[in-house]
């Protein structure tokens, strides 16, 4: 794995102070918004691959760094959902284990 394809932007852009939460209507529009703010971040290969995983042992170091790199993306970008999810979503959502089963999972709630 690439570790500049797993490297997060430190800066958070000051849109998504102004996204408006999801309340479980109009779906489609937070998810549009929302791929859109992940990928600016560049994080959201989170929600469309699964983690790597490795048969290595012991592992190499640049396979301990993309690991921690993806981990580190995983939790800023399940991080940035929840924040977009009004309270009463967000105490259902946060229960999701990783961004991809959140994503997923709203999706499949919201068809």
């Amino acid at each position: 794995m690439d570790q500049q394809s797993v490297t997060v932007n430190g800066a958070v852009p000051k849109y998504f102070d102004k996204l408006e939460k999801f309340k479980g209507l109009d779906f489609k529009r937070w998810q549009q918004k929302m791929l859109f703010f992940l990928t600016t971040m560049n994080l959201a290969h989170v929600v469309k691959e699964e983690a790597p995983k490795s048969n290595e042992n012991p592992m190499t170091k640049e396979t301990v760094m993309a690991i921690e790199a993806w981990n580190h993306s995983e939790f800023c970008c399940k991080n940035y959902m929840l924040n977009s999810l009004d309270d009463n979503l967000d105490d259902i959502y946060s229960l999701c284990k990783t961004a991809k089963e959140l994503w997923e999972s709203s999706e499949k709630n919201s068809a």
